[in-house]
């Protein structure tokens, strides 16, 4: 299940920089990090759904992608990010 469009709205007011900020790497990450989240509970209960498994997979390097753009840009923000979302690198 994708997120409900509420759930998003919550994500995207939590780590904006601004009012308008809908594509920020920091809200891009938070809403990856949530449906990454979701899709983990969900294959412990499905563990035979291997073609939910490969858009984990890259639903992930989306993430990781994002995540090095950030550290080749600014060391601080992805300390940050990494700390916000309880990342591990």
């Amino acid at each position: 299940m994708a997120l409900l469009a509420f759930q998003k709205a919550d994500i995207v007011a939590k780590h904006r920089k601004h009012e308008t900020d809908t594509g920020s790497p920091e809200v891009q990450i938070g809403l990856l990090t949530e449906r990454i989240t979701y899709l983990t509970e969900h294959f412990k209960v499905h563990t035979k759904d291997h073609h939910g498994r490969r858009g984990l997979l890259r639903l992930v390097s989306n993430r990781r992608g994002l995540l090095d753009y950030v550290k080749a840009h600014d060391i601080e923000r992805y300390k940050a990010i990494l700390a916000t979302f309880d990342l591990r690198k």
